[in-house]
């Protein structure tokens, strides 16, 4: 389980460090105001300024719920194939989910591939239920 978790670690790290180099590049290129990042406002922004900042967030929200599950399965010791396979998928989904979202970024792609990883999630926590019942 711990290596699933690190590997969205990782991802979000990736996302970090593309957000920073995007947001410095439209600051030097005059594309936005280094104030606009005071409070995010006060500024029309270029688009993938806009879609890294939105992705980094992203990564903070259902994850979260993904992180707790995997701390719960490593603190209990629960070894089945199972929650190791939807944490796979879930990260898999995640990572495809931030290449289409900032690459081509196709709503109806990103939002499929969004709830299949949603739905590793919520698999993931009924199976800590199912077994703690």
């Amino acid at each position: 389980m711990l290596y699933p978790m690190f590997m969205l670690v990782m991802l979000t790290y990736v996302v970090l460090l593309v957000t920073v180099r995007v947001r410095t590049g439209a600051v030097r290129d005059g594309s936005v105001p280094i104030t606009y990042f005071s409070l995010m406002q006060g500024a029309d922004i270029p688009e993938m300024v806009a879609k890294t900042s939105r992705q980094f967030s992203n990564l903070f929200e259902v994850p979260v719920l993904f992180y707790v599950a995997g701390l719960i399965y490593i603190a209990l010791d629960m070894t089945t194939s199972f929650p190791v396979t939807a944490a796979w998928a879930f990260v898999a989904a995640r990572i495809v989910h931030t290449c289409i979202h900032l690459g081509y970024n196709n709503v109806l792609h990103r939002l499929i591939v969004f709830g299949f990883g949603n739905l590793c999630v919520l698999a993931m926590w009924i199976s800590i239920v199912a077994a703690a019942g």
